[in-house]
């Protein structure tokens, strides 16, 4: 997902996006929804929130991550 469309459900969310880094602005909106902070924290591909929005983009961070 692009960092615009990432912002504007940040807003959404009552979450204010300023300057964030992508990950933060995610983990930022999945408290305010009450939901775990967990972006990019995928080990080895292992998460069992199917439904989660940020899926796709979790396992590229976490695997980039990992690999840094």
């Amino acid at each position: 997902m692009n960092l615009t469309k990432i912002r504007s459900l940040a807003k959404d969310a009552g979450v204010k996006p300023a300057k964030k880094r992508k990950a933060d602005l995610i983990r930022s909106i999945q408290r305010a929804e009450g939901s775990f902070d967990c972006f990019a924290a995928a080990i080895n591909g292992d998460c069992d929130q199917q439904g989660c929005l940020w899926r796709e983009d979790c396992f590229a961070e976490a695997k980039r991550s990992r690999a840094a």
